[in-house]
């Protein structure tokens, strides 16, 4: 059943956000109707959620989402919400288990493809086992949102025993990259049919559960990360300054997409720098970082490799290219792609 027979609108008005009929159905009828679980309960302002507080520490992040266009090859806003935010506890080596969702829809927007988005969403909360317990709607004015903005808040849950940070880096570690870099940031890109470019890449955009899992077996694990905005190149940076040790990339291990590759090179992009919304970059003791890479390829992430290393001088950032030279990585100033996640 499409969402233009169970509302009494095509397009979403100021009086879907005034707290009358039109924001009840929209929240009955459309949101809760993907994203019914057994907590959520919209006749509520605050959702009750059972945690085992023994099970280990509480983990808490919160996350904002802007992506332009709203669909884009390989997911949509809602799905990109949903996966954003349990990549950000995944990271953190937590089990996310639930989400809260405040939806800021514009004037003017199709509720059809409002329907499609919230179905993704729903999917994606499925696939990835947590449940939206608890949420808000605002509209805003024609021309003040891009169609919809959603904000998330996760809640997931770690074992306190769990060592894992910026600060457990050590000298010697190897930095480890599940996947190609920059597939999702190319994709939007090519996506908005900028500069007369287009093209089939897909987003990387998924759950890094699989992966995080599958690391933090190892003991020497030190640190995980998700390479969104400012891609791998703005965590080496980060990494530098908290350790103030010197970060390395090997240009010639770092999976790239050809097509990502292709359209960098055309336009001055550099992939280092580009999103990624479904990669995980780890720091792991060199003594354990063949046996992860191989439990990753094992899982089917076949194109993950060991791309750098922590070494000892200034907090630096830089590459070491094919040809045998060395670049320095500088860091992000400005905002290639707004609006990407």
């Amino acid at each position: 059943m499409t969402s233009q027979k169970i509302l009494s609108d095509q397009f979403i008005s100021l009086a879907h956000g005034n707290g009358g009929r039109l924001m009840r159905e929209l929240i009955e009828q459309l949101f809760a109707r993907h994203l019914k679980n057994d907590l959520l309960d919209t006749d509520t302002d605050a959702a009750y959620i059972p945690l085992n507080l023994q099970g280990g520490d509480i983990v808490v992040t919160t996350d904002g989402f802007t992506v332009e266009p709203l669909e884009f090859p390989g997911g949509n806003i809602g799905s990109l919400a949903v996966h954003g935010t349990v990549n950000d506890l995944a990271v953190s080596g937590a089990t996310p288990l639930y989400l809260t969702l405040n939806a800021f829809v514009e004037e003017g927007l199709e509720i059809a493809l409002l329907d499609r988005i919230v179905q993704s969403m729903a999917k994606a909360c499925q696939e990835c086992r947590v449940k939206i317990v608890a949420g808000d709607t605002k509209v805003l004015k024609r021309g003040q949102g891009g169609g919809v903005y959603f904000a998330t808040t996760g809640i997931g849950q770690r074992s306190s025993t769990l060592k894992l940070g910026i600060k457990q880096i050590e000298l010697g570690d190897l930095i480890l990259l599940s996947g190609t870099a920059g597939d999702h940031g190319t994709a939007v890109m090519l996506a908005r049919e900028q500069f007369g470019l287009s093209g089939t890449l897909k987003s990387d955009a998924a759950s890094v559960m699989p992966i995080t899992q599958a690391l933090i077996k190892h003991p020497g694990l030190r640190f995980m990360r998700d390479p969104t905005r400012g891609g791998i190149a703005t965590i080496a940076h980060e990494i530098a300054k908290s350790t103030l040790s010197g970060v390395r990339f090997y240009e010639s291990k770092i999976p790239i997409n050809e097509s990502v590759k292709a359209v960098a090179e055309m336009l001055g992009y550099d992939p280092l720098y580009m999103a990624c919304e479904g990669r995980v970059l780890a720091v792991i003791d060199p003594l354990e970082a063949e046996q992860a890479l191989q439990d990753l390829h094992d899982l089917g992430y076949r194109e993950a490799a060991i791309i750098g290393r922590i070494e000892k001088g200034a907090a630096y950032a830089l590459i070491e290219t094919v040809l045998g030279g060395e670049r320095i990585l500088q860091e992000l100033e400005e905002d290639p792609l707004p609006r990407i996640c």
